[in-house]
């Protein structure tokens, strides 16, 4: 639940931000009568995310235990994919992000209604569709309950009232902050993720050692314990890994975690004198 309302406040926020930009755009340069263009190009991304979450679900239960290990283990690996190089963008890009929103809003505007009904679509699409492939995945090692649902749900609700608020500016929030500690955050769940794939891809067959254990750790960390159920959600930890999952997992969040708490070019680099 707890990585599930991580990825619905992550995301959501993201696509927030998206939509309050242009719904302000529009707003302060006297053009509120193309905001029904921008909220049917929202809705339909936001329909689109949930169709294609629908898609994966249903398809998942139609295949039989080895395909759908297989399957899992294939969205896993994808989600990781996204989820890594949007954590990466997001960091490099954050500044930059509402002066390209409204660029790409004013050539939108200047082509034609459609124009900006798919401009909106594309914006808010991309984190929808990463949203929903990424609670998937990380709903794949959760038991048979509303729990990852009922987390998503209410990241999402959470989100929307952050945006909402500093779209009126009644909420101060420090968004670098905020997305470097998410961030660090979704890099724990990702490498969960990816032990998981590896899991998956163990019980479909195509990788050996699924009865290789690295430790036993159940009499410390039950399963069905609070703390076991706070670790195994956040970060897919779990009391009996296979030694190739605990590879995955170290190989994934160790240089990931490097990468991303290197300062980056714009930071070592000095201000020019003047």
């Amino acid at each position: 639940m707890l990585a599930s309302y991580l990825i619905g406040l992550r995301e959501g926020l993201e696509a927030t931000l998206v939509v309050s930009v242009l719904v302000a755009f529009l707003v302060k340069s006297d053009r509120k009568d193309k905001l029904p263009l921008v909220w049917t190009g929202v809705l339909a991304a936001v329909a689109l995310s949930v169709a294609f979450g629908a898609i994966l679900t249903f398809t998942a239960a139609r295949l039989g235990f080895q395909q759908r290990e297989l399957f899992e283990a294939i969205t896993s690996l994808l989600a990781v994919v996204f989820v890594t190089w949007m954590i990466f963008w997001m960091r490099r890009a954050a500044r930059a992000l509402s002066a390209d929103l409204r660029g790409k809003l004013s050539e939108a505007l200047e082509l034609g209604s459609m124009a900006v009904v798919v401009m909106a679509f594309l914006a808010v699409a991309r984190e929808g569709l990463e949203t929903a492939l990424l609670f998937f995945a990380s709903a794949q090692g959760a038991t048979a309950s509303a729990q990852p649902l009922i987390g998503i749900t209410l990241g999402l609700l959470t989100s929307i009232v952050l945006g909402y608020g500093l779209y009126r500016s009644a909420v101060r929030v420090n968004l670098t902050r905020f997305f470097t500690w998410t961030g660090l955050l979704l890099i724990l769940v990702a490498a969960g993720i990816f032990k998981y794939g590896v899991h998956d891809l163990q019980e479909a067959g195509v990788l050996p050692g699924l009865n290789t254990h690295a430790f036993d750790i159940s009499a410390v960390l039950p399963a069905d314990s609070w703390y076991g159920a706070l670790l195994g959600g956040i970060a897919n930890i779990t009391p009996q890994p296979s030694v190739l999952e605990m590879v995955a997992w170290a190989a994934y969040l160790v240089p990931t975690l490097f990468f991303f708490l290197r300062p980056s070019r714009t930071q070592l680099t000095p201000a020019p004198a003047a």
